[in-house]
């Protein structure tokens, strides 16, 4: 493998991987709140169509990503709404989400515009470009400044994530509901009000994520363009342990698989062969059953994930 190849590949994992961590971020403050959130899936899904619908309608990305974002804190209050304030099952409704959102973009863009489900490209000044295009040309300076906006924010988020979960006061009270509502309750935090603020960032992320795919890396919506995306992103937060840092590295590493994936479609290997393409493009999907199946029961969840919080009068 040449050195060129070499830094396509760590470019190309940064891109795959920008989606995966915002996802796993937005799931890591769901979760930490003590909501379980299979829901992921769904919410990147209907904020790329809703980013691919109003862009294309509107013109203007700003409003693109708002609306995005705007469906995805949506979906994650629906959640809230079915979950925390009426104690419905976390898991039921995370996947009522995935189904809703589906079977409703590819019928909304059936209805709209005429094309099995997918929406019109978007035009290139909606489109997020890259910040240092003209360092796009060599391999190493294309591997670290080619990207686009959202790439980088998604970096940076990882950090500011890990400082507002451990090192601020609203971070405290939010992994305290996540291990002990009651406390947190009898303190005079509302549960409520704390939970609903995670799951508003959860869908704010959720939202960005969606808007990647479409703005970024696609030129349209496709019907269910995410892919397992979210499920993925639910594996490396788990397999992190719930801890942003340790999520950002299993995001790059099915990233780096994924990368490494598509570079091996019609690569003949030695003492293998020609690998199927259909062997090769399974790759990340069974490395997150691997890491569900080996982790899940050695992760350590937060002590009240999944569990409704009924304040006593």
């Amino acid at each position: 493998m040449d050195e060129s190849l070499v830094w396509a590949v760590i470019a190309s994992t940064l891109r795959v991987a920008t989606p995966l961590i915002l996802c796993a971020l937005a799931g890591l403050l769901s979760e930490r709140a003590g909501v379980i959130d299979i829901g992921l899936e769904g919410k990147m899904l209907f904020a790329a169509f809703a980013a691919g619908t109003v862009g294309v309608w509107s013109g203007s990305t700003a409003v693109a990503l708002l609306a995005a974002m705007g469906v995805a804190v949506v979906l994650s209050w629906l959640h809230g709404l079915a979950c925390v304030s009426h104690q419905g099952d976390q898991v039921v409704s995370g996947v009522a989400i995935n189904i809703i959102a589906a079977g409703l973009t590819a019928v909304l863009g059936i209805a709209w515009f005429k094309q099995g489900g997918q929406t019109p490209p978007v035009s290139d000044a909606v489109r997020i470009q890259a910040v240092f295009p003209s360092m796009a040309d060599a391999p190493l300076l294309s591997a670290l400044f080619g990207h686009n906006a959202l790439v980088y924010l998604s970096l940076l988020l990882v950090p500011a994530v890990w400082w507002g979960v451990y090192r601020t006061r609203f971070g405290l009270r939010l992994r305290a509901v996540g291990e002990n509502p009651a406390m947190v309750d009898a303190a005079g935090v509302s549960v409520t009000r704390l939970r609903y603020a995670a799951l508003t960032l959860n869908g704010m992320l959720c939202g960005l994520a969606g808007a990647y795919l479409v703005l970024a890396q696609n030129a349209s919506f496709v019907p269910n363009m995410t892919a397992g995306r979210g499920f993925m992103a639910l594996a490396a937060m788990i397999f992190g342990q719930w801890h942003p840092v340790k999520a950002l590295w299993a995001c790059l590493l099915f990233g780096a698989l994924d990368a490494i994936a598509i570079r091996l479609q019609g690569v003949s290997l030695p003492m293998v062969g020609e690998v199927p393409v259909q062997a090769v493009q399974a790759l990340p999907y069974l490395l997150t059953v691997v890491l569900l199946a080996g982790f899940i029961g050695k992760s350590v969840a937060p002590r009240a994930l999944g569990q409704a919080y009924l304040k006593e009068r």
